[in-house]
């Protein structure tokens, strides 16, 4: 499949959360559901525009669709600028067509470009195996475990935190 991954700008809101909420909808792996993330386009735009690096937010596109998202965002107070945290996503249909590990590179690119970025987080579904596969593939290793992160249809949900040491 042919695409393009780019940084993501304010005209790209609208269609973001749109796509942030048919992911959602696709699976129970995200912090969210079909009602996608609660900002409305504007908010979302005038978000999108204030990402600075280190921090990230690129999308995986065809032609004007988005398949995909990954972003970087690096706590700015001193004692916590050497950590940054990952979150990614990809739409259901597309899964395993090169797309994860296509955004995931192009994360760990950039933080790689930032020498006071030292280490990478990510929080992933403790069954999403297809999902820590990716994140291992990439030098992912679980350091822990957040008991009950979230809670689903009654049903507590474990995350493993993931870290990659640039």
């Amino acid at each position: 499949m042919n695409f393009t991954i780019r940084p993501a700008k304010g005209a790209d809101a609208a269609e973001f959360l749109r796509f942030l909420a048919l992911v959602g909808g696709e699976s129970d792996n995200l912090t969210f559901g079909s009602e996608g993330l609660p900002f409305s386009a504007e908010e979302e735009a005038n978000m999108l525009e204030a990402v600075t690096p280190p921090d990230v937010f690129l999308l995986a596109m065809a032609e004007d669709q988005i398949l995909g998202n990954v972003s970087l965002r690096v706590d700015r107070r001193a004692r916590m600028r050497h950590r940054g945290q990952i979150a990614i996503s990809v739409r259901r249909e597309l899964w395993g067509q090169g797309i994860g590990s296509a955004l995931m590179q192009a994360a760990i690119d950039h933080a790689r470009q930032f020498p006071e970025l030292e280490i990478l987080n990510l929080e992933v579904r403790q069954d999403n195996l297809r999902a820590i596969r990716l994140y291992e593939k990439f030098g992912f290793r679980k350091v822990g475990t957040d008991p009950a992160l979230m809670k689903i249809g009654g049903e507590y949900i474990d995350y493993d935190i993931m870290q990659l040491r640039l």
